[in-house]
């Protein structure tokens, strides 16, 4: 059986970004392959969902950005990870394992 790639659950892709920038820097499209290929192509984030996430996070100021020249010498915008960033990924991911358990003990029920 061929599987499609799955939709992100609503409210998983900032915490997903901010996870793929805690590793360092990275472009927009750094990000969207690094998920794609993390995941083994289960997720794969398009453009018109990622870039207004990144916004997002940019406005609440999780993450900060600059431009710079991509690795195929192209004008990019960088983003970083902030202070603030760092603490709402633990927050979120603290948020994520609560959902999650919830939902493996429904599941789980008989």
């Amino acid at each position: 059986m061929e599987h499609k790639p799955s939709e992100i659950l609503p409210g998983t892709l900032d915490l997903l970004i901010l996870k793929v920038l805690a590793r360092g820097t990275m472009h927009g499209y750094g990000i969207a392959q690094w998920l794609k290929t993390i995941s083994e192509d289960v997720l794969q984030v398009g453009e018109s969902s990622l870039y207004p996430a990144l916004q997002r996070l940019l406005l609440n100021g999780w993450v900060k950005a600059e431009w710079g020249a991509s690795e195929n010498n192209r004008r990019a915008r960088y983003y970083t990870l902030t202070a603030a960033g760092r603490k709402q990924l633990t927050a979120e991911r603290e948020e994520f394992s609560r959902v999650i358990t919830a939902i493996q003990k429904v599941l789980e029920t008989a």
